[in-house]
Parts: C-alpha cells; sequence; structure tokens
C-alpha cells in the first residue's frame, strides 16, 4: 500500500511555494494547463495555486514514507488507549454502583444461590467452588472504602490512558515517552498473572503491550537509543521533501 498516495486521496495533496528561487524551481512545472506545484507527501505534480507559500523553513513538515506509516500504527495505539480507558472508567463506574447497593445485591445472591445448586449438581458444577462464586463472596467482602479506593485507582488508570491516547494521537515526543513508561511498568504485573493463568486475553494483552513498547523505543529512539532525540529530529527532516529538494538544489 502507499501510504502517501492513500493520505493525500483522503485529505488532499501537500504544495508549498518557497520563496528561495532555485528550491521554488524545482518545486514547479508548467503545463499546458497552467503552473503545477510538487505535492510535499506523495511528490507528484499537482495543477492549480500552491497550498501555501513562504520561506522553506516555514514549511508544514509533512509526514511521508515511512514516517507516515509510523503515524498510522500510533494512531492506532492511541485508538487502543482511548478504548482501554473508556474500559476503565465503566468499570470504575460499576464499583461505585456495587458499593452504593451492596446489601441489596448481597442479600439477593445468598436468596438465589442456593437455588442454583441443584441444577449445578446435576450438570456436574460445584458451585461452591466455583471460582465465579469465589470472587464474588471476596468482592462482598471489600469495605466501602476499599471500594472507593479501587474505583479511583480506576479513574486514575483510566486518565493515564487517555494522557497516552492524547500524546500519541497528536504526535508528540512527551507522548511517546509516556506511552513507553507507563506501558513497561505494567508489564511485570502481566507477567506475573501470566504465571498463574495462561489465558488468550492474557497472552493478548501482554503481547500487544510488549511489541507497543519494543516498537516505541526502537523506532521513536527514546530514552538515547539509536542515536536519541538528535538522530530522532535528523531522521523527520531527512524524510522531508523540501530537505531532499533544498540539498539537490544546493549540490546543482
Amino acid at each position: 500500500m502507499d501510504f502517501n498516495l492513500r493520505a493525500c486521496g483522503r485529505h488532499g495533496h501537500e504544495t508549498y511555494a518557497p520563496d528561495e528561487p532555485e528550491l521554488r524551481a524545482r518545486l514547479q512545472v508548467q503545463t499546458p494547463a497552467g503552473p503545477a506545484w510538487r505535492c510535499l507527501r506523495c511528490a507528484d505534480y499537482v495543477v492549480g495555486d500552491p497550498k501555501g507559500q513562504g520561506p522553506a523553513d516555514l514549511a508544514p513538515e509533512v509526514p511521508r514514507g515511512r514516517l507516515l506509516r509510523d503515524r498510522r500504527i500510533m494512531r492506532l495505539l492511541a485508538v487502543e488507549r482511548a478504548v482501554r480507558g473508556i474500559g476503565l472508567l465503566g468499570i470504575a463506574f460499576l464499583v461505585f454502583r456495587f458499593r452504593s447497593s451492596r446489601g441489596s445485591l448481597q442479600q439477593k445472591f445468598d436468596t438465589d444461590l442456593p437455588l442454583l445448586r441443584p441444577l449445578a449438581a446435576q450438570l456436574g458444577w460445584n458451585v461452591d467452588d466455583s471460582a465465579i462464586v469465589r470472587t464474588i463472596d471476596d468482592a462482598f467482602s471489600l469495605s466501602a472504602t476499599v471500594l472507593i479506593w479501587i474505583a479511583i485507582g480506576l479513574i486514575g488508570y483510566a486518565l493515564l490512558q487517555f494522557t497516552e491516547a492524547t500524546g500519541l494521537w497528536l504526535m508528540k515526543r512527551w507522548g511517546e515517552y509516556v506511552a513507553a513508561v507507563a506501558t513497561a511498568i505494567f508489564l511485570p504485573l502481566e507477567i506475573y498473572e501470566l504465571a498463574e493463568k495462561v489465558t488468550v486475553l492474557r497472552v493478548g494483552a501482554f503481547a500487544v503491550n510488549l511489541a507497543a513498547v519494543a516498537w516505541l523505543l526502537w523506532s521513536k529512539r527514546l530514552f538515547g537509543l539509536r542515536g536519541g532525540s538528535a538522530a530522532y529530529h535528523a531522521e523527520h527532516q531527512a524524510e522531508s521533501l523540501l530537505t531532499v529538494e533544498r540539498a539537490a538544489a544546493a549540490a546543482s
């Protein structure tokens, strides 16, 4: 897939007329239909007036090639973090609701559980040894204060997810650091959960988070890896079509 053409098809071409004469001449051609300007993203020539003009240093940074592909991945990570944050807020809401109506729920549970035992016995299911029943019993044994702190913790974690999603969606450098650190912190906990019991959901979540951390560290050159911030910004400039054309104009 040509991400450059796909992005131009969705958002339109990014043409720019620099003030520097030599660079301006390299980005413009004359056609029977009038002057055409080279798109800074897909490098095709587009007939008509440029979308912007001014000094080359003030031209918009238009991601292209691998950088555009990386932007797609970051946007997907941002969506995943936002969905996770929404889910955490939903769980926090349920915890608050459970706290406020725990008495009636426990009474209903104690009333209905004996009615379930005969049917479960016919199915060969020991209800009293069920992990679900034990989890419900443990939840009822929690104090109101503990439930409040659990809900607050879930809300805090959700806000962290939304912070990651915002930074990644806006392609901010700080968002990459926050996402890498916040995701890496919980990897040991996920390993511990896998050591207790291996499930498809746990394996999938661990694989996604591990891949996200590895990709962010390596691709975004975080914490000094592969040259750090200096190499990161130099790579962005090297991918810019204006940078390439400026170098060609200086060499000609």
